[in-house]
């Protein structure tokens, strides 16, 4: 028996998980991580964080299972998107690492938006230039740390940087990469004008893989860190919205997913990339030769984490149980509370960077569950409106597959079936993450020959929840929802725009 291993790096937490090739998953292992937010608009992690979070992850797994690591074939690691390590000729980053959802660049995306235009959704995917891409935050960096700027020897993304420490090679591929701003969708290649306008060559950038691809094998270091072999297959899963796909079985047209953990993002699986989306994100998917649609909204699960971290006490036993029976007892619609979950700037499906979290229309009589159902209403708000903007490309969505840790509130998966007013189905490994990185790694060492092949092998579905007579009342909260997203724009970008 052959087993694989899993390693997929989220905005607060990396997971590990350890496989057999039947599609069982024997261990899983969580390591929580605290951003950095030196200003109101900036979020970063030292990225040695990152890696000593991957390894104690491993080992644990590890340690878990008494898999003998000599049957270990292979790790296939994936990661959020976008988050740039500038790491200097040998590898060492030489700052923090900027994260995905650090605004800082707003005047660099305004800038590159001005020189590329309207080939940058076209040539990338991406609707619209704002300071989350890496090709802002890289030219944040040359006006604004020259010194840094001048040591870079590549810039890195999270998953890059992981498997260069566990192999020693640079390399990216297309799923991980074509958020950047400087990946071309059509060709599969770094895109010139964007690299131009950065100013710089594809000499500070990975070399480029197919997603799925072997890196490599372990290093000689890594082996020693983790108690495994260097014959040990190191794996491009590609990003995490990508590859979660996969662990959710939408690997083809016809199936859609959502992934509620730190941000909400969904995924629609295409065998083209199509001429015109509508606005839609459109992703290069971790299945080789296919697209997504991925409407992304940057804090999702991370305002409920955010809301646990301040206002529920650090001695209350299973917070998050304890936040969804208060949830539970208020009624729909949060007896007039409506809240905006935009914590990091609203990106889908319609971009405004100094979009700000708002709680509206709350009394005296409103009490902690009110807050906690708000949230949960609110981010299933969010769904249907991106829901509805994919169908309007007439696209039909049937069933919604649903994962991430909001997937295991049967609370909040109910809200969103009755929001959205279609079935909400539940996968018996909410990880999707992990398991469509051990499917990746698993045809890559050879255990099974597809990705088809291991959907059938590794992903089961679970329960379903209908829309209830709930549905109806929600229309209205929904229509108060988009009124007050629409109020508050204007006003966001007056107070908050840089």
């Amino acid at each position: 028996m052959k087993f694989v291993l899993a390693l997929d790096l989220g905005t607060t937490s990396v997971k590990a998980g350890l496989f057999d090739e039947q599609g069982a998953c024997l261990a899983t292992a969580t390591r929580e991580y605290q951003l950095l937010t030196p200003q109101a608009d900036q979020a970063e992690l030292d990225a040695e964080t990152y890696w000593q979070a991957s390894v104690e992850g491993v080992r644990s797994v590890l340690r878990q299972s008494a898999v003998p690591a000599a049957q270990v074939a292979g790790v296939a690691v994936s990661s959020q998107g976008e988050t740039l390590i500038a790491v200097d000729p040998q590898g060492r980053p030489l700052r923090n690492a900027i994260v995905w959802m650090d605004n800082r660049a707003v005047q660099e995306a305004e800038d590159l938006k001005a020189r590329l235009g309207a080939q940058v959704y076209a040539r990338t995917g991406i609707p619209e230039v704002v300071p989350t891409w890496p090709a802002c935050k890289m030219l944040w960096l040359k006006r604004n740390e020259p010194a840094t700027w001048q040591q870079v020897g590549r810039f890195l993304l999270l998953q890059d940087f992981i498997v260069y420490r566990l192999s020693g090679r640079m390399v990216t591929d297309g799923s991980i990469s074509c958020t950047t701003m400087l990946y071309d969708i059509q060709t599969q290649q770094w895109w010139p004008p964007a690299l131009e306008a950065v100013g710089i060559t594809p000499r500070l950038l990975p070399e480029i893989l197919a997603p799925g691809a072997v890196a490599g094998t372990l290093s000689a270091a890594a082996a020693a860190e983790l108690g495994l072999p260097q014959t040990l297959k190191v794996v491009c899963g590609g990003m995490d919205q990508c590859v979660g796909a996969i662990g959710a079985g939408n690997i083809d047209e016809g199936t859609v997913s959502e992934t509620t953990g730190a941000a909400l993002a969904m995924q629609v699986s295409l065998r083209q990339a199509p001429a015109d989306a509508g606005g839609t994100p459109v992703y290069v998917h971790s299945v080789p030769g296919r697209y997504l649609l991925v409407p992304v909204c940057p804090t999702a699960g991370m305002a409920y984490k955010w809301f646990k971290d301040h206002f529920i006490p650090a001695e209350t036993p299973d917070p998050y149980d304890y936040m969804n029976d208060l949830a539970e007892k208020v009624p729909a619609g949060c007896d007039g509370l409506t809240m905006l979950p935009h914590l990091m700037g609203a990106f889908s499906p319609a971009s405004n960077p100094a979009a700000r979290g708002s709680f509206t229309g709350f009394t005296l009589s409103h009490g902690v569950g009110h807050f906690a159902r708000a949230i949960q209403e609110a981010v299933a708000f969010l769904l249907r409106q991106n829901l509805d903007a994919i169908e309007a490309l007439g696209l039909h969505i049937a069933e919604v597959r649903t994962s991430g840790g909001a997937s295991r509130s049967r609370l909040w998966n109910q809200i969103k079936a009755d929001v959205c007013a279609r079935p909400i189905r539940r996968l018996q490994n909410p990880d999707t993450g992990l398991v469509g990185d051990a499917i990746l790694a698993g045809v890559a060492c050879g255990l099974f020959p597809s990705i088809e092949h291991g959907c059938r092998l590794f992903v089961h579905l679970e329960e379903q929840f209908q829309p209830s007579a709930g549905t109806l009342q929600y229309d209205a909260f929904y229509r108060r929802y988009l009124a007050l997203d629409e109020n508050l724009k204007d006003y966001f970008i007056k107070q908050f725009s840089a």
